[in-house]
């Protein structure tokens, strides 16, 4: 289709939409604010053009997941918010009005002030190029969100991001497909557990599906960048080239099911081989890999493997960086809120919790049986903290160990009859349980060694790009490394703390604080230990009643800094201080202003800070106050 642009003060809008075809001629604000009203936003990612008249006033939201930063417009009155903006469930809102060549395009906005802000959006995203350049996510897209127009967006956003280094592994489901194709042919799809009993009509149609999604990724991926934009710029050489290279093969080597429990799986496979160093190879080429829930038995034989065993499976062999999840829904609590974060040992001891209702859940727990023993402690979100009494790293008693970077051994609590983790079957198809075999089979992961599991809403428009770029995402993450050896502080590590204190306090950084203050304090404490020693602290002292906190004595280890501790702990504290009702955080310091600022904080007047603190400053310390709102966020789980 052609795309028809209109400009209004040099803002580009889309006529392409029926409800933006009369925006030249009627008033501008009164039909934007129709346009965003029905949902008719023209946005994904960076790539395509925000239908935004100069008459709507614009703002830049700042936002970055794992304090990265990159830009965001919001159209002040209109939306409230980024979630609002990409659309909620249902209602993806990525752009479809681009040139027959299939390429958007971006205009600079006209004034001063928006090429200000223009230039300063990409020079925030560059922490966020430079974190992720050279990264390996495996992808795998449900077999629900494969067969509606959600693909599209999503393809097009993995190829942006491509584009910018990042290394991509895609495993698409099938399962919905071949559904379909059976009761097309009068053919009922038969399933026992999580896996699907695939006879020769359900072989069929598996391999047709596979066939045809592969084609529908590759051409999808096809469109390169905008041509007529590229020579501009002076490169010809790019005329004819395909925007993305797309490589698949017979990376997966599997073998028969077999008969389990009288059952005939017939031709069900199971995960026996990933080829990593085929794979790689690929990705080193600059290739997007396509990794196919088809496997090829030793005597030549295509087995029909379940596609979340294989996802799973590849994201352990390949040891990528993370695991992204497209489901068609939000992971929502108990109370209908999204969880947008959990901790790996929070996610396991809610599926333990689950495991007599669910029969995934109870298959994860015989899974990971074997494997290292924690003790953990959970409190919910009613101001209590949550300690980990023992390390839960994933590099622990748990991972594959691999032969010549090409497999499995089938050792260290993986097992010779699994190498990832299947989900499937009537559980997950009729969501008796919601999302939690998806959830399972990110613990899984996790456990297994990728340190990042991140399941998203395939229906939201950008949902890839959002969960990457904004600081708490609008998915769910599972991860095994953020708040690792994170716990409350006990008399015992007063010497550690104090050790940690003690040069800061001599250089006048924190103020002084003797054994006996220390061990009445410690209760505020919270320490990350590694390997039995304390490597970080910090304190938070609460004000209930005018419902802000106050942090303290933050400290890092020597070696261990410039690795990110104290961003993580910093973090920690936050995310404690919002589960005990607090609203605000403040700080006093006299040499450490900058660190805070970037962090979020802002420079206060003393009066911002609680009267029963200000009687109790000294005044001669000359202390600089900050203070820093917090953000709301439902991302703890109440087990019960």
């Amino acid at each position: 289709m052609a795309l028809a642009v209109g400009i209004t003060n040099n803002r580009r809008v889309c006529p392409g939409n029926p409800r933006a075809a009369s925006v030249l001629s009627r008033d501008s604000s009164s039909l934007w604010n129709k346009i965003l009203n029905g949902r008719s936003v023209c946005v994904s990612g960076w790539r395509n053009a925000w239908a935004v008249p100069s008459s709507v006033p614009v703002s830049l939201g700042r936002i970055g997941r794992g304090n990265l930063t990159v830009p965001l417009l919001t159209a002040l009155g209109s939306i409230s918010a980024p979630w609002d903006v990409f659309g909620k469930k249902g209602s993806c809102l990525a752009c479809r009005c681009v040139p027959d060549n299939g390429n958007p395009s971006i205009e600079l906005p006209g004034s001063d002030q928006d090429q200000e802000q223009f230039v300063g959006w990409f020079r925030q995203a560059w922490p966020y190029i430079q974190g992720h350049r050279g990264s390996t996510f495996v992808v795998v897209i449900s077999g629900e969100i494969m067969a509606t127009p959600h693909i599209d967006c999503i393809l097009q956003d993995i190829s942006l991001l491509h584009g910018l280094g990042i290394k991509f592994v895609i495993v698409p489901g099938t399962h919905v497909q071949i559904d379909q194709l059976l009761q097309e042919r009068g053919n009922k799809a038969k399933y026992v557990g999580r896996y699907r009993i695939t006879d020769p009509e359900s072989l069929e149609a598996a391999m047709e599906a596979a066939g045809r999604i592969r084609l529908t990724i590759e051409a999808k991926l096809s469109p390169g960048p905008s041509i007529p934009s590229l020579r501009r710029h002076g490169d010809n050489d790019r005329w004819h080239d395909v925007g993305v290279s797309v490589a698949s093969g017979n990376f997966l080597a599997a073998k028969r099911r077999g008969v389990v429990g009288g059952i005939d799986y017939m031709a069900t496979g199971e995960v026996k081989r990933i080829d990593v160093s085929r794979i790689r190879e690929r990705l080193e080429a600059n290739c997007i890999v396509i990794v196919s829930n088809l496997g090829y038995s030793s005597t030549g034989q295509v087995l029909n493997c379940n596609t979340y065993e294989v996802a799973t499976a590849c994201a352990q062999a390949l040891q990528a960086d993370k695991l992204i999840c497209l489901v068609d829904g939000p992971i929502l609590d108990e109370n209908g809120r999204l969880i947008r974060y959990m901790t790996l040992p929070e996610a396991d001891q809610l599926i333990r919790k689950r495991a007599v209702q669910s029969e995934i859940a109870a298959k994860y727990v015989q899974a990971v049986a074997g494997t290292t023993s924690n003790h953990l402690e959970y409190s919910g979100v009613n101001g209590r903290d949550t300690s980990f009494q023992q390390d839960f790293g994933a590099r622990k008693g748990f991972g594959a160990t691999f032969h010549n970077g090409v497999g499995f051994d089938g050792g260290n609590g993986i097992g010779a009859a699994g190498q990832g983790f299947a989900i499937g079957g009537e559980e997950r198809l009729g969501r008796l349980n919601g999302y939690l075999s998806e959830l399972a089979a990110a613990v899984f992961v996790c456990r297994g060694g990728v340190q990042r599991v991140h399941l998203l809403d395939g229906t939201v428009g950008g949902a890839i790009l959002l969960e990457l770029f904004t600081r708490d995402g609008i998915g769910t993450m599972v991860a095994s490394d953020v708040y690792e050896g994170t716990r409350t502080a006990g008399a015992g590590d007063t010497n550690g703390i104090q050790h940690l204190l003690q040069p800061l306090e001599d250089a006048g950084v924190v103020i002084k604080r003797s054994n006996e203050q220390l061990l009445e304090e410690i209760d505020k404490f919270t320490v990350v230990q590694r390997d039995g020693s304390i490597i970080a602290c910090a304190a938070l002292f609460p004000f209930y009643d005018e419902k802000c906190g106050e942090v303290a004595a933050l400290a890092v280890a020597p070696e261990c800094r410039g690795h990110g501790q104290g961003d993580k702990l910093l973090d920690y504290m936050e995310k404690k201080a919002i589960s005990m009702g607090l609203e605000r955080l403040f700080l006093l310091t006299t040499r450490t202003a900058d660190w805070f600022v970037s962090r979020g904080f802002s420079e206060c007047t003393i009066d911002s800070i609680p009267e029963s603190r200000r009687t109790r400053i000294n005044l001669t310390r000359g202390s600089k106050y900050y203070i820093k709102k917090l953000q709301p966020i439902y991302n703890r789980v109440i087990v019960d």
